[in-house]
């Protein structure tokens, strides 16, 4: 049985736990804000992005962008995975990551399929990763803690390399998708070949402006910047949804160490009520038998 030391080492130990959960909810809740804000500022920026390529795709008759064009036959794929890169944030990482390994075996199972590679944006993934499909890995990316545009452009410079030279024929994003501040929802869709929004069928076939120089100069600067807007906007929907799963994981944390102080406290002071009865059972017996 515990002794009344034992129970008040536990309780000590559990409100000091209590104490860095409560702590690290605040934490997550002040960061929370700041990357919601972040990322309700990028997505206009992002749909707008999109469809002014549209507009500028209208004035060609096929698309002559190298990042626009889809391939006939689609035999190797580059899935680029986005996580977090730190934990204690419930089944955040856990819910994007069995997506990916869902869309992965999706894909191998495809027929014409002969390679599928990971490029990783986040600790979390890479660490999954490398014990189950190492010899897929191609390359890892860290520091997401604050996410920057430089981040991005680097892993559109890297994924529109391999989709150029042909060492991939489609590239799979995978990451989650913020919602509100109690659901964040993993989503997976095509990167590249890059596609504009779609065109409503109500849509002029001519443009209502003129577009200068020419369609071809414009889209050649827009279309890498468009893939580098969508893949920043990857990076902060995963960053808000991952503060807002840690707020909500330590909040839930919190409470569960409120619940066991009380039952931990309960039992305390049982065992003290039955260490005291016990003394004066002892003292009566022992002034009794004198």
């Amino acid at each position: 049985m515990a002794t009344l030391r034992d129970i008040k080492r536990r309780i000590v130990s559990v409100k000091k736990t209590q104490q860095i959960t409560r702590a690290m909810r605040m934490v997550a809740a002040a960061k929370l804000r700041r990357a919601q804000s972040a990322i309700v500022a990028a997505r206009p920026y992002a749909e707008r992005m999109r469809a002014t390529l549209t507009e500028v795709a209208r004035g060609l008759q096929e698309p002559e962008h190298p990042l626009l064009v889809a391939r006939e036959h689609i035999r190797k794929v580059d899935f680029v995975v986005v996580t977090s890169d730190r934990g204690l944030a419930g089944a955040f990482n856990g819910n994007v990551l069995k997506l990916a390994e869902r869309e992965i075996a999706h894909r191998v199972r495809a027929s014409g399929i002969e390679s599928v590679s990971l490029l990783l944006a986040g600790r979390k993934a890479a660490e999954f990763f490398r014990r189950r499909r190492p010899a897929q890995i191609v390359q890892t990316w860290a520091g997401f803690g604050t996410v920057k545009f430089d981040q991005a452009v680097r892993i559109a410079e890297k994924l529109s390399a391999r989709f150029v030279s042909g060492e991939a024929d489609e590239i799979v994003l995978v990451f989650s998708e913020f919602v509100s501040t109690l659901n964040q929802k993993p989503r997976a869709s095509v990167l590249l070949p890059f596609r504009a929004a779609e065109e409503p069928e109500s849509g002029e076939a001519s443009l209502p402006f003129e577009i200068e120089p020419d369609p071809k100069t414009v889209l050649g600067t827009l279309v890498p910047k468009a893939l580098q807007v969508e893949i920043f906007r990857a990076l902060l929907e995963n960053q808000a949804g991952e503060h807002a799963a840690r707020m909500a994981a330590m909040e839930s944390a919190t409470r569960n160490t409120e619940e066991m102080i009380g039952s931990l406290t309960l039992k305390y002071n049982r065992v003290r009520q039955a260490a005291i009865t016990r003394e004066l059972v002892e003292i009566i017996s022992g002034a009794e038998a004198l």
